[in-house]
């Protein structure tokens, strides 16, 4: 796979993300099992070209992590040709105390603790890059900014971004930070064009900020279908019906697939988009790999755009 630079960091042209490897979120319930099938699939993204992995330390409250971590320790060389990415910033209810709230925390403290956390799961030195989860009504720049300073300072954080932040976040934090925040990571794909809309792409081009896609097939559906709709994406099930059509026409002009060609759709934004994708599939992976050598039209972009909008562009 095309490897792409991110400031000081080359990755592969679209990343796997660790979100499903556990293959529950719940850690009581994670097996054997489970992890040998979370292993697989990390074994079977990098065979496959993938060498960004994504993680976040709410995922499975830190098992995906671990499981990564088990890997790396089984396979000591893998670790110089990966680059590890994971969040943090996301408190759950009842942490530390039984009437605490589910809420966001960006105190310097909370984020040097959650990176030394993370660190010790995935039985590494050094997290490649470091991102906050989603933002903190509470954030104070200055503070964030100190408490990324001490980490990159002590060698334990090479770079630094965001996750699901407004262009107005993005330019608060960045103008307290001394050092460059390199990526943004928000729900892109033809489910959900949001971001295509409110400036945040337009930020990315101008600050040279990668954004990464998180739900890159809307959870599945853009595929084969999904096997688990959340609430947050029952909405998908309307906005994507005219967009399987136009995908099925696509697909069969390029001989590919409806992952591959939904995939390429967000490759060709001149912004760099980095997909992220999230089956533990050992198929879907290898198959998805493919669109990075798919190349859509303008015409077919604008085909799939104006059948996700569901209506014609002003």
């Amino acid at each position: 796979m095309k490897l792409v630079s991110l400031s000081s960091l080359k990755v592969s042209r679209m990343a796997y993300g660790c979100w499903r490897i556990a293959g529950t979120w719940d850690p009581t319930k994670v097996k054997a099992s489970d992890q040998a099938v979370g292993r697989k699939a990390i074994l079977t993204a990098f065979d496959a070209g993938f060498t960004l992995f994504d993680q976040a330390d709410i995922y499975c409250h830190g098992e995906t992590e671990k499981i990564l971590g088990q890997v790396l320790k089984s396979n000591r060389s893998l670790r110089k040709d990966i680059v590890i990415a994971t969040k943090c910033g996301i408190r759950m209810a009842g942490e530390p105390a039984k009437d605490s709230p589910y809420r966001y925390d960006f105190s310097a403290d909370y984020i040097i603790r959650s990176c030394e956390q993370s660190l010790k799961r995935l039985g590494v030195d050094t997290i490649d890059l470091y991102q906050l989860h989603r933002p903190d009504y509470l954030m104070d720049p200055t503070e964030v900014a100190s408490a990324f300073s001490r980490l990159k300072k002590a060698g334990k954080v090479r770079e630094f971004g965001v996750s699901n932040f407004h262009p107005s976040q993005v330019g608060a934090l960045q103008s307290a930070c001394p050092m460059k925040l390199i990526v943004n990571q928000v729900e892109i794909s033809l489910a959900n064009l949001t971001r295509l809309e409110d400036g945040t792409l337009d930020q990315c081009l101008a600050e040279k900020i990668t954004p990464m896609a998180w739900s890159p097939l809307g959870g599945g559906i853009l595929a084969d279908g999904a096997t688990k709709i959340l609430p947050s994406q029952e909405s998908y099930k309307k906005t994507t019906a005219a967009v399987k059509s136009v995908l099925k026409r696509i697909v069969r002009i390029h001989d590919s697939t409806p992952a591959a060609v939904s995939l390429a759709w967000l490759l060709k934004h001149p912004a760099g988009i980095v997909p992220i994708l999230g089956s533990t599939s050992i198929e879907n992976i290898r198959q998805a790999a493919k669109a990075t050598e798919l190349s859509l039209s303008r015409e077919e972009w604008y085909q799939l755009l104006l059948a996700a909008r569901g209506e014609r562009l002003p």
